[in-house]
């Protein structure tokens, strides 16, 4: 069963206090998503270290529950 936007932006937010997620559903289907998150700790780290951040949060959930997730990471400016 696919895994509805709340609770991915949920997920996140708890993970990442203070994050900011936009989900946009990229087929129409609820499966494949793309998610902008601007999140305080993403400052002074990599790209693959905010991603990394951010699957973890999902909790092993990539692959499974949540088929496809497009990822788009920032540090607040």
């Amino acid at each position: 069963m696919p895994m509805k936007a709340d609770d991915i932006v949920a997920l996140i937010e708890e993970a990442l206090p203070g994050a900011v997620v936009e989900m946009r559903d990229l087929a129409g289907d609820n499966d494949h998503w793309a998610a902008k998150v601007t999140a305080p700790q993403f400052a002074g780290r990599t790209r693959v270290a905010q991603h990394k951040l951010v699957y973890d949060a999902l909790g092993g959930r990539m692959g499974g529950e949540l088929h496809a997730l497009q990822l788009t990471t920032q540090a607040p400016t």
